[in-house]
């Protein structure tokens, strides 16, 4: 059996209100409060489980996704006013990356200060 990432804990500030970025911004499906979190359902395997937190240290989460759903939520990226960049240093350029020959990139960031990626290659590791 392959190995799959189940569930991944984001600490946040306001667990609803992240999760409920998160459902607007990438169309994820918000489930439910449940135990102590705030889950969303990424895919078949995953959720994002928030968690509310007063402290905590800022996280970067990549997502691949299609050309088709790049558009859709850069666009949600744009219509909310988030600010965006071409790299991870580089978060506030306004622009998108086009590395590794037609791979489309870019970071933004969530509600709590996470580093927030989308991108339709994965890197090439081999080079």
């Amino acid at each position: 059996m392959e190995i799959t990432l189940n569930h991944t804990v984001i600490p946040s500030k306001n667990k609803v209100e992240a999760a409920r970025f998160y459902e607007k911004i990438f169309g994820f499906e918000f489930l439910k409060e449940w135990d102590g979190f705030a889950v969303v359902k990424v895919n078949s395997t995953l959720t994002l489980d928030f968690m509310n937190q007063e402290n905590f240290s800022i996280n970067h989460y990549a997502f691949k996704v299609t050309d088709e759903q790049f558009d859709e939520i850069f666009a949600r990226v744009k219509a909310e006013g988030l600010v965006f960049g071409a790299g991870h240093q580089v978060t506030d350029d306004g622009k998108i990356n086009n590395y590794y020959g037609g791979r489309r990139g870019v970071y933004f960031r969530d509600l709590d200060g996470h580093s927030l990626e989308i991108q339709t290659v994965d890197y090439d590791l081999d080079s």
